[in-house]
């Protein structure tokens, strides 16, 4: 078998050895040929559903046009929810991290988007897309406060109030899951037990922010971004279909 080693520029023998650059080529130049169609097909399978979940990763590109090798680049993942019959993945490579990116890539999409508290899907979203935050986030923002402290002082330090209220959230939906509650009982379940649960965390979280007396300490950093995330962490209560956090999209980057 003989192939076209764009290294070299010479035609070679197969002898089971192909550099890294020739299968680079060699898959750009079947996505080009033949997986354009079939990403556009499955991204309107994908913007076809009613809840999706996003999120975004860096990316090192080397030897990119007009671009530093240094320079962060970004892969967006886009994906259906546990609602969804047919499941989809998708991957957006783009140079930025701009919201502009998800706002393009989900033209046509109408419904609710799971994510994380980046700013960028709360402002340039179009209306008739409902960011929904991601509880597991704001759980972590207090076990990381949590971990900056001596192992004695953390049992009666305020963020464990804060990590208690999350920790009971996630344990009723283990309770929703394990009953095999429906989407609409879900919701009642939600109304009924966890929106109580959360209504009074945010409470207490707005008025430790309030007295917070070091608001650049870890401590400090949770109650911010539980005071400012709490329109988005609440949406999740609008529909029994949505989940608590968005580890879908986390666990397929």
């Amino acid at each position: 078998m003989r192939w076209h080693c764009r290294c070299t520029g010479r035609n070679r023998n197969f002898s089971g050895s192909v550099c890294r650059q020739t299968m680079a080529n060699w898959v750009i130049a079947t996505h080009e040929r033949w997986f354009e169609d079939f990403f556009q097909r499955l991204r309107s399978e994908l913007l076809s559903n009613e809840i999706l979940h996003a999120d975004e990763t860096t990316l090192t590109v080397l030897r990119e046009d007009g671009r530093k090798a240094t320079q962060k680049s970004y892969v967006w993942v886009y994906r259906t929810s546990g609602d969804s019959e047919r499941p989809v993945v998708l991957y957006d490579y783009q140079p930025s991290r701009t919201g502009e990116h998800a706002k393009a890539f989900l033209t046509g999409f109408s419904g609710f988007l799971h994510t994380d508290g980046y700013e960028a899907y709360h402002c340039k979203l179009p209306p008739d897309i409902t960011a929904v935050g991601c509880w597991a986030h704001m759980r972590r923002k207090f076990t990381d406060t949590l971990k900056t402290l001596p192992k004695d002082a953390r049992e009666k330090h305020p963020a464990q109030t804060g990590l208690r209220y999350c920790n009971k959230l996630f344990e009723l939906e283990a309770g929703y899951t394990e009953k095999r509650l429906s989407f609409h009982k879900r919701f009642q379940a939600r109304k009924e037990y966890s929106v109580p649960i959360a209504e009074e965390f945010f409470a207490w979280a707005k008025n430790e922010y309030d007295r917070n007396p070091v608001p650049k300490s870890a401590y400090g950093a949770a109650l911010t971004y539980t005071v400012k995330q709490k329109e988005w962490l609440m949406h999740v209560f609008l529909d029994g279909r949505l989940e608590l956090s968005n580890n879908r999209a986390e666990r397929a980057e």
